[in-house]
């Protein structure tokens, strides 16, 4: 079986194509099925991770997995859904605020991530403070060759243009400090992501960014 289905890399293509209730309603048995295989991949991820990250032992499927109903109460966009699917493996699952893994399929488009994505204030804080006492050790999880060989380094999307308050501009970890996300990132092909033979790879991938979770989750402890 394939670890992302056929089914559900074409079932998001045409749903791109049709976004609108009318056509989903009608196609409402091919998305329970592409959300029923997820669920199954979700599990196997989560027994698979739970090896090294005792923290998500018990995490059930659905505590993980986003809806595909978009809010489009202050969006321009007046799409309905999504046109991918998604799940967020971490303590407490997707609303929780501490750092993990994530996964994302999107024909064309899918990849595995991990980390924290822009922390509300206080926990921003706590991370930049954490990053501001123990930088060597955020250095060596970061500059650590096996994690620049999978990731290269954490995004640059989100970062304060201004020196955060409370910090000199030369500090050694500045450009570290003045993130708003702490995430790494890896693409995914369409054919990788069908093989079920790199299931352990991607989980290999999560353990490598296991070091960086534990630290993003313990300055917000």
């Amino acid at each position: 079986m394939d670890m992302i289905s056929t089914h559900t890399l074409k079932f998001l293509k045409d749903l791109k194509k049709n976004n609108n209730k009318e056509w989903f309603d009608i196609h409402r048995d091919k998305y329970e099925l592409s959300k029923s295989q997820m669920k199954e991949t979700i599990g196997l991820f989560i027994a698979a991770i739970s090896k090294f990250d005792k923290a998500i032992i018990g995490l059930e499927p659905k505590d993980c997995m986003f809806r595909i109903n978009r809010d489009v109460r202050f969006s321009k966009n007046k799409a309905p859904y999504k046109t991918n699917l998604g799940f967020w493996i971490g303590p407490g699952g997707k609303k929780s605020p501490l750092a993990g893994y994530y996964f994302h399929i999107e024909p064309g488009a899918s990849f595995i991530a991990g980390g924290t994505w822009m922390p509300e204030a206080e926990n921003l804080k706590k991370i930049r403070q954490e990053i501001d006492y123990n930088g060597a050790n955020f250095r060596k999880i970061v500059w650590n060759k096996k994690f620049i060989s999978t990731y290269k380094t954490l995004d640059q999307d989100a970062k304060a243009i201004m020196v955060p308050k409370g910090y000199a501009k030369d500090h050694e970890n500045i450009e570290f400090i003045k993130l708003k996300s702490f995430i790494v990132s890896k693409p995914i092909s369409d054919s990788e992501l069908q093989d079920p033979k790199l299931f352990k790879q991607f989980v290999n991938d999560f353990e490598v960014m296991y070091p960086l979770i534990t630290f993003l989750r313990n300055a917000i402890a």
